[in-house]
């Protein structure tokens, strides 16, 4: 039987695995999908010149990277150790680690703004205790979380994940936030205040259903249906649902619902 301490290693090595199998392919062909998604939050959260900044499960940096551009003095963490030295390679002036979202490496009020873009989720509330200890009094977070995928015109981009096993389908479906009041509540909870829930501006576009496919099969979730039904077969699936949304002269678009999360630590 495993230790706490080497069942966490374990789930390190399964998210390093899974997202960081193709850190390549995701940070090129998946993550800059992801764009509007950072550039949006940013905005909201007024990220300036002088901002200490974190993001939690940063992945390969690019919204580090973004932040940076508006004058923030970053930081991230995330627990693939691949997917951070493409970070580091898109900001070497950041200050990127591998480790533990629960457990952040950083001291008490270190950072005026925190986000996680999909990171944080109802199966890890912990992981708001730690934000609230390394952000100063009045310090901003943002996060974003899944909407109401199953009407988002884009659902059909999500649709091969469902590939994997029933019992990763029931993780996935409970560690959403993107319900009205879960997400005010989760953060009220752990004593964030001045709590507010907009929409994220969110779309997917891809060149063809090969790319799609391929930048698809780089992320996480897919992996969970790679282990089920093999690689081949899910890029297969993924290809063919692609070709059904083709346009003459026009890229792949799937404009999926995300919702975003602005709060502050109480000063």
């Amino acid at each position: 039987m495993l230790d706490p301490q080497q069942a966490v290693q374990q789930d390190w090595l399964v998210v390093d695995e899974g997202w960081g199998r193709k850190a390549v392919d995701f940070a090129t062909l998946a993550e800059p999908a992801n764009c509007r998604e950072y550039l949006g939050m940013h905005h909201r959260l007024g990220v300036d010149h002088g901002d200490r900044l974190l993001d939690i499960a940063c992945g390969a940096g690019l919204a580090v990277e973004l932040a940076a551009v508006r004058g923030a003095s970053c930081a991230g963490i995330d627990a693939s150790d691949r997917l951070i030295a493409v970070a580091r390679d898109r900001t070497p002036d950041a200050d990127l680690r591998v480790g533990d979202m629960h457990a952040l490496p950083w001291d008490d009020a270190s950072f005026d703004v925190v986000t996680s873009f999909r990171g944080i989720w109802g199966t890890t509330p912990a992981a708001l205790d730690e934000v609230l200890r390394v952000l100063v009094p009045g310090g901003r977070v943002g996060l974003t979380v899944w909407g109401h995928i199953k009407v988002s015109p884009g659902a059909w981009a999500l649709e091969p994940l469902r590939l994997a096993q029933e019992a990763k389908l029931a993780n996935q479906a409970a560690m959403q936030l993107g319900r009205p009041g879960a997400g005010e509540q989760l953060l009220a909870s752990h004593g964030f205040v001045e709590i507010e829930r907009f929409t994220v501006p969110a779309a997917w576009e891809f060149a063809d259903p090969d790319t799609f496919a391929r930048a698809l099969a780089s992320t996480g979730p897919a992996y969970e249906a790679i282990q089920n039904v093999g690689e081949a077969a899910f890029l297969e699936a993924a290809t063919a649902q692609a070709h059904v949304q083709v346009r003459d002269g026009l890229p792949l678009r799937a404009k999926i619902e995300v919702v975003g999360y602005l709060a502050r630590k109480a000063a």
